[in-house]
């Protein structure tokens, strides 16, 4: 099955829930079609095949949410989810920007997954994953319509993800009562943990304090294959053909994957040791080809003497965290709200 594009389909279905392997592997069948082999991407359809939902002012789950422009040069967008008490009324436009009232109120800025060209901030399994996280973490989210590859390159996500952390943090209406400060937290999954990872070691000299990162399964790399990547190439509905397609879309053009973005802690990454660094909540997924770059990356925090916690779940795939449906699920959402409340 190495280097091959085919997924064993039987080994899938004995370890995933149903409509887990039913969702995902749509995704798959769809991102198949997208992708050429000249590099381009059919952005069109990508957009029509990608379920999406407004932002809505009436609160569903409790959770009400709106979309802001916070960059005109960029057209860089962000959908806000606010929790909805159940006395007030549907919010209107300037009350949606009204001060929390919490002492301490967490604000997740959310990066979406998709390998750094599928999904956006309006998909439809991004919105319902926003939602829960407002409700688990007694936060407000900020989720991030960052420009995707392989039209924009590298380091354009990075840009947007710095603009968004420097707009929140700016929000006086985000502040906590307790000490008149934005209490921020960086998150993602795939792509969108390798974009919070990159957004906070910016903020290292920028004054902004990030108080953690939480890294769902979150996409690192590097130009050597590892052990995992060849047991689990085309087996859980990913193979390195793939993997390798997204790398070449999102790095600059000739980088190899020993590239800064792809490789943090490679041969060509930076030093974290001795700066402080946000604390780390980091989940691998034992059945993610790429768990031994995910490991590495938690060996290179811990070498330079960053904390960081891991989560390993040994019988869990990509996409486990979108779906209700497995003890996986709610054991990442315990261990994410306890996360952020640690500092509440």
């Amino acid at each position: 099955m190495a280097g091959s594009n085919g997924v064993n389909l039987n080994e899938c279905k004995m370890v995933v829930p149903l409509n887990t392997w039913v969702l995902i592997s749509h995704f798959k069948l769809a991102y198949t079609f997208l992708r050429r082999p000249d590099g381009t991407f059919n952005r069109h359809l990508a957009e029509f095949l990608d379920r999406k939902v407004l932002a809505n002012a009436n609160p569903v789950d409790g959770v009400f949410s709106f979309d802001v422009v916070i960059d005109r040069g960029t057209n860089l967008l962000t959908r806000i989810y606010r929790p909805a008490t159940a006395e007030e009324p549907q919010p209107n436009i300037v009350e949606l920007e009204k001060p929390v009232t919490a002492e301490v109120v967490p604000v997740i800025i959310f990066f979406h997954g998709g390998s750094f060209a599928h999904s956006s901030a309006n998909s439809a399994i991004y919105d319902t994953l926003c939602r829960r996280l407002v409700g688990i973490c007694k936060a407000v989210v900020v989720s991030v319509y960052y420009r995707r590859a392989p039209e924009n390159r590298y380091p354009c996500a990075y840009d947007d993800g710095w603009t968004a952390l420097k707009w929140v943090n700016s929000r006086s209406w985000l502040q906590s009562k307790k000490d008149s400060k934005v209490h921020i937290y960086l998150a993602g999954d795939s792509s969108g943990g390798n974009i919070a990872h990159h957004v906070a070691a910016r903020a290292i000299e920028s004054g902004i304090d990030v108080l953690g990162n939480i890294l769902l399964n979150p996409m690192f790399g590097g130009q050597e294959r590892t052990e995992s990547e060849k047991r689990l190439d085309g087996k859980y509905f990913v193979t390195l053909q793939d993997r390798d397609w997204y790398w070449r879309a999102f790095l600059p053009e000739g980088a190899d994957r020993d590239h800064p973005a792809c490789n943090p802690f490679g041969p060509n990454g930076r030093s974290i040791e001795g700066i402080k660094f946000p604390k780390s909540l980091v989940v691998v997924a034992g059945l993610d080809l790429i768990q031994d770059w995910q490991m590495t990356y938690v060996e290179g925090l811990k070498t330079a003497g960053q904390e960081v916690k891991l989560l390993y779940l040994d019988q869990a795939t990509i996409g486990f965290y979108l779906l209700p449906n497995n003890n996986h699920f709610h054991t990442v959402m315990d261990e994410i709200s306890k996360f952020v409340s640690s500092d509440c």
